[in-house]
C-alpha cells in the first residue's frame, strides 16, 4: 500500500500524521490586530499565516477532503500564538448551520477549536447557534458578507444573566479562514448580546 501523500505539499507522509515534517514547519502562529475586531491596541487574533501554498492546500483538505487528524496538526500551531495574557476561560467555534452539517457530518472549525481548547488545557464550549443557513461568504464580496449574515448566529442561552447563560469569558473563538472578518464581527455582536463583551479569536489562514 502507497503511503499517503501529505495534504500540504504531496510528499509522502511515512509515520507523520496529518502534514510532512517539511509543511509543519511551515506553520508559525502570529499575532495581529484587525480593526473590524476589536478597536483596542493589544492584539485580538492569532492567525497561521496567508491563505496560500500549504495553509491554503492543509485548510481545504480539512474542510473538504475530510482529513481530520489535519485538526489536530493546526489546532496545535495555533495554541502556540495564544498569548498567557488573554487569560481565557473557553474555547469555543464558528457554529455551521444544521443542515450544512449534516451534509458534511462535521464542523471543521468545531475540530480545530477542540484541538486548540485541547492544548490549552480549556474546556470547548458551544457558545453560539446558527439560527438560519447563509450564502456562502466566499461566494460574496464586500457589504454583501456582512449583510449576510445579520442575525445569522445566537449566543445560548441569550436573554439570560451571564451566569445563567452559562457563557465563559474571556473567550476565544476559532474559524479557519477569515477575508473581511465579517463572520468574526457577526459571532462577536451575538456574543455580546448573550453578555460576553470580551472576545479573541484564532483563525489558521486570512
Amino acid at each position: 500500500m502507497l503511503p499517503r501523500p501529505c495534504p500540504g505539499c504531496g510528499a509522502a507522509l511515512g509515520r507523520e500524521s496529518g502534514l510532512c515534517r517539511a509543511c509543519r514547519a511551515e506553520l508559525r502562529p502570529r499575532l495581529e490586530r484587525h480593526s473590524m475586531l476589536s478597536n483596542a491596541v493589544t492584539p485580538h487574533l492569532v492567525i497561521l499565516g496567508e491563505h496560500r501554498a500549504v495553509l491554503r492546500r492543509a485548510a481545504r483538505e480539512l474542510k473538504y477532503g475530510g482529513h481530520r487528524d489535519l485538526a489536530q496538526v493546526l489546532g496545535a500551531a495555533l495554541a502556540r500564538g495564544v498569548p498567557d495574557e488573554w487569560h481565557l476561560k473557553a474555547v469555543s467555534a464558528v457554529p455551521m448551520h444544521a443542515g450544512r452539517q449534516r451534509q458534511r457530518r462535521f464542523n471543521h472549525a468545531e475540530l480545530l477549536a477542540r484541538c486548540v481548547a485541547s492544548e490549552l488545557g480549556l474546556p470547548y464550549q458551544e457558545s453560539l447557534r446558527r439560527t438560519r443557513a447563509t450564502t456562502q461568504q466566499a461566494k460574496l464580496s464586500g457589504q454583501a458578507r456582512l449583510g449576510n449574515l445579520i442575525g445569522a448566529f445566537s449566543a445560548r442561552g441569550q436573554g439570560l444573566s451571564l451566569s445563567g447563560a452559562g457563557l465563559s469569558q474571556p473567550l476565544l473563538m476559532v474559524d479557519d479562514v477569515m477575508t473581511t472578518g465579517a463572520t468574526l464581527r457577526a459571532c462577536r455582536d451575538a456574543l455580546a448580546e448573550g453578555g460576553v463583551t470580551e472576545v479573541f479569536y484564532a483563525v489558521l489562514t486570512r
